[in-house]
């Protein structure tokens, strides 16, 4: 199914030059000259390489047959990730190096789309957004409120993020998994 470049999300698996590739990170680009653009990171299943690739906005990707599954993640055990097939109730172990840039919104129960690629699995799909607890975080002084940016905060998952400057610990967030960006306090 070919679709636009810009609709690939982190995890996906597209077929491109003839191999199939895993997406790791995304980047929308918009120069100030020129169209705008999205940049690829891109591992290959098969023998691993990776690969950074520009495609513009009217640039179609052929997405990979796969088999989705709903599988719930249930913990980490050293460099192994355990999940459940909701379905069969099946258990799913993968490894750290399959998972890569996507562990930091991992939380136990986390409802993830398992894809599956001649019976083997092959990737993961997060949810767009996931709400994680801020356990570190600078105390906001009194007058800063019209400061502009934000302020350093580590997650419940270890994850390390910029936040606004009006987030406290112990409040929720929601983040991107795709950008790994701030998208609101819930």
């Amino acid at each position: 199914m070919k679709i636009s470049a810009f609709d690939v999300r982190v995890g996906n698996l597209i077929e491109y030059q003839k191999k199939l590739w895993k997406v790791y990170k995304k980047s929308h680009v918009k120069p100030g000259k020129g169209g705008a653009f999205v940049q690829l990171e891109m591992k290959c299943v098969s023998d691993g390489t990776k690969l950074n690739e520009r495609f513009r906005s009217e640039d179609k990707v052929e997405k990979a047959h796969v088999e989705p599954r709903n599988s719930q993640y249930l913990y980490a055990e050293g460099d192994s990730y355990i999940f459940m097939d909701t379905t069969s109730y099946d258990q799913l172990t993968l490894l750290r190096e399959d998972l890569e840039e996507q562990i930091p919104f991992l939380l136990p129960n986390t409802e993830v789309m398992i894809n599956f690629y001649n019976d083997s699995p092959i990737g993961v799909e997060l949810p767009t957004n996931v709400i994680l607890e801020v356990v570190e975080t600078d105390v906001m002084m009194k007058g800063q409120t019209a400061a502009s940016g934000g302020k350093p905060a580590v997650l419940e998952t270890g994850y390390k993020i910029t936040v606004p400057q009006f987030v406290s610990v112990g409040e929720k967030v929601k983040v991107n998994t795709d950008t790994g960006e701030y998208v609101e306090r819930t």
